[in-house]
Parts: C-alpha cells; sequence; structure tokens
C-alpha cells in the first residue's frame, strides 16, 4: 500500500544532502512542473515584500521568504524528516526503518508528490498560493491546482494499490488519487475533531506502513484491522472512510 500524507507548513532547518535536482526525485514525470515552479518561486523571493504578499506572509515569516530565494543552492534532507508539526510528530519517522518509509508518500505544492527519502531544500509554498510566472509577471498568476493540472493526476494514477490519501482539501485537489480511501478523526460523539486530527492521523500512518511492511494490507479491512491492533480506535464508516475516534488524554 501507499500512504499519502500532507506537507506541512513547518520545516527543519539545514540539511547535510547536495542542492535540488528536480530530475533525482521520485516520479520523474513531474520534474519539469517541479522545475518550473521552482524556478518561479526562486524569482518572486527577489523581491521580499512582493513575495510575501504573494504568498500571504506576516513580517514575521520573512525567513520563509529568504529560503525560497535559496531553492538551487540550499542543503537538502530527506522529505520525511523535512517537514516538522503535529502529524510528523506522531509520525516519528526517525523510529521507522527503510521498508516502512517506503509505504509514505508526501503531498507538496512545490513538487507535486515526494517519496519519504526524497532530498528536498526548505522551503515555503502552499496549495492555495497563486505563483506568478517569471517570463510574465504581470500576467494573472496561475493557481497551484492549475499548474499541476494532468501531470499530478496522471502520476497518482500510478501507485500501487491501496492507497490511503490523508491530504487536506486544498492538497487533494491539486491531484486525485484513484479510489483512494480516506481518514477522519472523531470524537466519541461522533463529531470531526480539528485538535486532534492531525495527531491521529499521524498515528495512522505509522501503524500502517508498520503493519505494511510486515503483511502487504490488501483493502480497508486489513487498514482497520491493523490500526486497531496498534492501539487505534478505528472502525469502517458506511461511506467508505477509515474513522479514528479521538478520546481525551
Amino acid at each position: 500500500m501507499r500512504i499519502i500524507l500532507p506537507p506541512s507548513e513547518t520545516k527543519a532547518p539545514g540539511g547535510a544532502g547536495a542542492p535540488l535536482d528536480p530530475a533525482a526525485l521520485g516520479f520523474p514525470e513531474l520534474a519539469g512542473v517541479r522545475a518550473e515552479i521552482a524556478a518561479d518561486l526562486t524569482a518572486l523571493a527577489a523581491d521580499r515584500d512582493r513575495a510575501m504578499a504573494a504568498l500571504g506572509l506576516g513580517p514575521r515569516l520573512a525567513a520563509e521568504v529568504d529560503a525560497d530565494r535559496e531553492l538551487a543552492t540550499a542543503p537538502t534532507m530527506a522529505a520525511l524528516d523535512r517537514y516538522t508539526g503535529v502529524l510528523y510528530d506522531a509520525l516519528d519517522a526517525a523510529t521507522l526503518d527503510p521498508a516502512e518509509r517506503s509505504r509514505l508518500l508526501i503531498g507538496s505544492a512545490l513538487f507535486g508528490l515526494l517519496r519519504a527519502d526524497d532530498p528536498i531544500p526548505r522551503y515555503r509554498l502552499s496549495a492555495g498560493a497563486k505563483l506568478p510566472r517569471r517570463a510574465d509577471p504581470a500576467a494573472a498568476p496561475p493557481t497551484m491546482r492549475a499548474r499541476w493540472a494532468g501531470a499530478l493526476p496522471a502520476a497518482l494514477a500510478t501507485l500501487p494499490g491501496p492507497v490511503l490519501d490523508l491530504r487536506s482539501g486544498g492538497y487533494v485537489n491539486l491531484g486525485r488519487a484513484p479510489a483512494a480511501i480516506t481518514a477522519r478523526v472523531v470524537t466519541a460523539a461522533g463529531k470531526v475533531v480539528s485538535h486532534h486530527n492531525k495527531h491521529h492521523k499521524g498515528l495512522l500512518a505509522r501503524a500502517l506502513a508498520r503493519a505494511d511492511a510486515e503483511r502487504p494490507l490488501a483493502d480497508r479491512a486489513a487498514m482497520v484491522a491493523a490500526a486497531r491492533a496498534a492501539g487505534l480506535d478505528a472502525a469502517a464508516a458506511a461511506d467508505g472512510v477509515i474513522e479514528v475516534t479521538a478520546h481525551p488524554g
């Protein structure tokens, strides 16, 4: 199986890898779009004020523009280690072995789709951004969905099943994975929750990556069973979603 994780706005600094090579990442069919977006983002970042406005960043996040300006020269690290935050804390990627990590993919506005160990630099670009084209900066900037139309859905269609898609709506809209299973986190009363959503999805991704590396999970029922075996209160909902109940404490 493959599990598609959302990216995170927060990212670990530094890295020891060589600078970014878009063609060396997984899913090389996306290299052209990646290179174009990266070049446009770098060009935009040359004007900090314009970049902050285009990317929707406040004064406290000015350093994020610096990271975008240095995309081509900055050191890289494995994508799964670059992303940080609540979901990635729960995933605890540093304790996963290579076989377990290989089940994990990350959706990205800049890179489209990444393997866990693809080397990437620190950057800032969200699915909702409208990035001007450097060749025609005065034209209306295209959406990220328009930039990825065709290329990303085609790459997602090649994934071996089953696929569990944990991306948020904005990233799903960049390209949909055919027949993907999704998940939601609810309270004991059945209400969808936000506070514990990312934490429990990180736990779910960890549980299923480890279980699939030991014995392939063939379908949603097997995923639910593996999640329950890992201590999660998981169930197969009537609408085809994996439902995880978050309990206080």
